[in-house]
């Protein structure tokens, strides 16, 4: 199933979730700001991205650095707990098709995960 990790504040997310919507495949929708994916989704998630965490934070949100994200120091496990209770810290959007994930920035990074 091809599925949108999506905030549609987004101007980029929007964008994507336009492109999919002319292709002709289901697909299913998640505002991950109000659903966050767990720490082992978002693990796996990095992992069909081939990132680290901090590939996948959003540096110039506020919460970044309030959070003190910028310390080189953090784990990848704190890294992660960071986005899993701030999702807005979390790159979008996302989209995954089987066992490949890319980041749509631009949106048409979608159609090289798409059969």
């Amino acid at each position: 199933m091809l599925t949108i990790y999506h905030n549609p504040r987004c101007s980029k997310s929007r964008e994507t979730l336009a492109l999919l919507q002319q292709q002709s495949q289901p697909f299913q929708v998640i505002e991950y700001l109000k659903t966050p994916p767990t720490a082992d989704e978002l693990r796996h998630l990095l992992q069909l991205l081939g990132l680290n965490a901090r590939q996948l934070l959003r540096s110039k949100e506020d919460e970044y650095q309030q959070l003190g994200l910028a310390d080189s120091t953090l784990s990848e496990q704190q890294l992660i707990a960071a986005m899993v209770a701030q999702p807005k810290l979390i790159e979008r959007p996302i989209v995954v098709y089987g066992n490949k994930a890319v980041i749509g920035r631009p949106a048409t990074n979608v159609l090289n995960i798409l059969p």
